[in-house]
């Protein structure tokens, strides 16, 4: 496990299923036959060492007579599979009160469609695991949940133009994508603008970025790269990406011109 946290709820949801398993009178092989599992499989869950699945914890409920006390560690178990940076993004996300990205390489994580997002992974070299793709394309699915969050943060977003030419997953996946762009953009708490390949003087070069201002006032930006996430919080360092986020938005196509623009693309691709 690379993390405590994560550990600590595998453990504990381990220790929970032995306990109910003892208290049935079945071995772990006993339990593993009744639920479609290999022996070892269990004996991993038990000891915290595997995250369950839900048909899992679902089928040992009603092996073990658990009265639905397995299948209800399924949330949590599921977040326990997320990487901690991921799930340290997302409780950030679920904060602030005006979230605003600028995406260079890709469509960015909280406008991708499932398709887009296992795509993305499937690039990733070295290559991972079909569990660990499963994992995180889920982690990043429910970041996305910010969007139906009460009160609603107030979204803006900066895409590079060759983020919605690049057929990742191939043009299928990428015209469902930019169709998926196109909706988002409906809601009255989002707002895509696009940043042209043509542009002379562009403020972003650096790199990707994004701000989230919380609900005490404060702001805080996050930053990704090759081999790093790291969260930013002197207020000089947020200050100057504030300042190069309002020049690149100044510089992009508003979003009326830029949903425009998101459908001449799909055009060219259907």
């Amino acid at each position: 496990m690379e993390d405590e946290e994560a550990a600590a709820v595998l453990k504990t949801v381990g220790r929970q299923i032995r306990l109910w398993r003892e208290a049935a009178g079945l071995r772990q092989g006993e339990l593993g036959a009744l639920i479609g599992y290999s022996e070892e499989m269990v004996s991993s869950v038990e000891r915290g060492r595997r995250a369950p699945k839900p048909e899992f914890l679902d089928a040992t409920d009603e092996a073990v007579g658990a009265g639905g006390k397995s299948s209800a560690t399924e949330e949590d178990v599921e977040k326990a599979r997320y990487p901690k940076s991921v799930r340290d993004l997302k409780k950030l996300e679920d904060e602030p009160v005006e979230l605003s990205a600028y995406a260079n390489h890709y469509v960015h994580g909280l406008l991708q469609t499932p398709a887009y997002a296992r795509a993305m992974y499937n690039t990733r070299r070295p290559s991972y695991t079909e569990e660990e793709i499963d994992s995180r394309v889920g982690a990043r699915l429910a970041r996305q949940e910010v969007f139906d969050r009460v009160p609603r943060p107030s979204t803006t977003f900066v895409q590079e133009e060759v983020t919605l030419r690049r057929p990742i997953g191939g043009r299928a996946v990428l015209r469902q994508q930019l169709e998926h762009l196109l909706e988002m953009a409906q809601f009255r708490h989002v707002e895509i603008q696009v940043m042209p390949t043509d542009r002379e003087d562009h403020a972003g070069m650096s790199g990707s970025f994004r701000l989230l201002k919380l609900q005490d006032g404060t702001t805080v930006a996050h930053e990704e790269g090759q081999a790093y996430s790291r969260l930013l919080s002197d207020p000089k360092e947020v200050q100057l990406l504030e300042i190069r986020y309002g020049i690149v938005r100044a510089q992009t196509l508003p979003p009326r011109e830029a949903l425009t623009f998101i459908e001449k693309v799909l055009g060219e691709e259907t």
